[in-house]
């Protein structure tokens, strides 16, 4: 019986292929939308944990904001860092600008950056050529520098910079390697700067500061500890100022991002969800209609001893088909939308398999639901009344 009534559902929406369409057009819109809505925010902020991960989810950074007793970090402060335990190296920060030349081009206001041997021995994929800065540039504070991309394009176009000589702030250095190009947040992109010993830094900015600093872990998992313990040690530094000083634990503002990104997609998923609650009065609506239309069909099947049972499933049917097609063709096109719009915007396409299923049991349940009541409604007929109108 079941199959009997399989068949007849889908003969009818078959015969009326507009109305079935247009009744469809709801569940395919609220579908559509969630799946674009869902997958084009995930991608979005995959894309940006990912560039906060590549500044190193093993990393905490202290911001050294001074009192006007101290200004900033000194050395015997570093070693104190990086003396505490789980902790694999500290990389202070100088940064300022100057301007640079080569071979009689010059090149104004660019980004200096004073760091040490442990940070591009903590860092991927950060030099191109050359090498990176060592121990014995760091005590020696020799004059060498590694150069970003654009820099190496504009003043070094066609040639190989390692081991040429140039001029930062009027002193002469030597350039031991070039960065690769960055396509990070413009803020933390080297590009456009000139990486030179920290030690040195100091010299060329006039100061004996050290403002900004990352504390790489040896053990992420013990980010807490190891976060008490830095700022134990800078609240000595800075004699229990706390507006001296401000550590950022990068674990925990992942852990914050993907909070907001799970609450944003929900956010949006109920709001496009408001669709298929639309296109399910609008199957209730078509499937009331159709209850109308078809009295004398459901009065002849009843007199001929059609269960109330099975008028209901055969209706019920009805609506669930038009449900799960609506789904099936709102799931390719929110696919389709979402793919054009990462593709322009330059975000990551994943269409998540929790978000296939959750577009499709939305669709499944409004069908059920909403089909339900049009259902009852037809297995409830007399059949004396419903062939009255024979």
């Amino acid at each position: 019986m079941f199959k009997e009534n399989f068949k007849m559902s889908w003969m009818n929406l078959i015969h009326n292929k507009m109305r079935s369409f247009l009744t469809m057009l709801g569940i395919v819109i609220g579908v559509a939308s969630i799946i674009a809505l869902i997958t084009i925010v995930k991608g979005a902020m995959d894309g940006m944990t990912s560039e906060f991960s590549s500044f190193g989810a093993d990393k905490i950074t202290v911001q050294a904001i001074g009192t006007p007793l101290k200004q900033g970090l000194m050395d015997n402060d570093i070693e104190k860092l990086s003396e505490i335990e789980d902790v694999a190296g500290v990389s202070p920060t100088l940064s300022g600008k100057t301007t640079v030349v080569y071979d009689g081009k010059e090149k104004p206001e660019v980004s200096v950056q004073g760091k040490n041997d442990v940070y591009f021995s903590k860092t991927k994929d950060l030099v191109e050529t050359g090498r990176g800065l060592n121990i014995l540039d760091i005590n020696s504070k020799n004059k060498v520098c590694l150069i970003g991309a654009d820099i190496a394009d504009e003043l070094f176009w066609g040639e190989d910079p390692v081991g040429k000589k140039m001029q930062i702030a009027g002193v002469t250095y030597t350039v031991i390697g070039t960065l690769q190009k960055s396509s990070s947040f413009s803020d933390s992109s080297n590009n456009g700067a000139v990486i030179i010993p920290y030690t040195t830094a100091m010299g060329i900015l006039g100061t004996g500061f050290i403002n900004n600093v990352d504390v790489y872990m040896s053990n992420a998992n013990k980010s807490e500890k190891i976060t008490s313990d830095i700022e134990s040690v800078l609240n000595q530094a800075f004699n229990y100022n706390k507006d001296g000083f401000m550590v950022i634990n990068m674990e925990d503002m992942l852990s914050s991002i993907n909070k907001v990104t799970t609450m944003l997609s929900l956010m949006l998923g109920g709001i496009a969800s408001i669709s298929l609650v639309v296109g399910g009065i609008g199957i209730m609506n078509m499937m009331l209609v159709s209850v109308t239309e078809r009295t004398t069909e459901i009065g002849l099947r009843k007199a001929l001893g059609a269960e109330p049972r099975r008028i209901q499933q055969q209706f019920l049917l009805e609506a669930v088909f038009l449900s799960l097609f609506g789904g099936t063709i709102g799931l390719l096109l929110g696919a389709g939308i979402a793919y054009v719009v990462c593709f322009i915007i330059g975000a990551s396409y994943t269409l998540a398999t929790s978000t296939i299923l959750l577009a499709f049991g939305f669709s499944a349940a409004i069908g059920i639901i909403f089909g339900l009541a049009p259902a009852r409604k037809a297995s409830k007929l007399n059949p004396i009344d419903a062939l009255r109108s024979v």
